[in-house]
């Protein structure tokens, strides 16, 4: 997967925000107040996903190209390879699954906010 196929998937999902808040290079994606994709856009090489713990152990035994989450919480977050045993399709739906994991996270205030706009 190329970086703008990422952005663009990403950014298709409803509430999402970008920005770069800890350097120049780190895209990080919010829904909400929360991330749920981070990736560096100098250096497209992995994307750091938000992922239940009990899947993350199995997902890092299955495939190479996922690691504990490089700069995370190694037990909630993966880096995914983007040039690995990791297809396009695969990364998308480990992207779905860290965006539905975050937005159920977040207080149903928050969530109600932003679905009421």
């Amino acid at each position: 997967m190329i970086l703008e196929e990422f952005y663009e998937y990403c950014l298709r999902k409803p509430f999402v925000t970008e920005g770069f808040p800890f350097d120049q290079s780190t895209l990080v994606l919010k829904v909400g107040s929360k991330m749920f994709a981070l990736a560096d856009v100098d250096a497209f090489d992995g994307v750091n996903l938000k992922c239940d713990p009990e899947r993350s152990i199995e997902l890092r035994e299955t495939y190479f190209g996922i690691q504990p989450g490089y700069h995370m919480n190694k037990k909630h977050w993966n880096t995914v390879s983007t040039n690995s045993d990791v297809s396009n399709d695969l990364l998308k739906e480990f992207i779905d699954l860290s965006y539905n994991l975050v937005f159920q996270s977040l207080t149903k205030k928050e969530r109600n906010e932003l679905e009421m706009g």
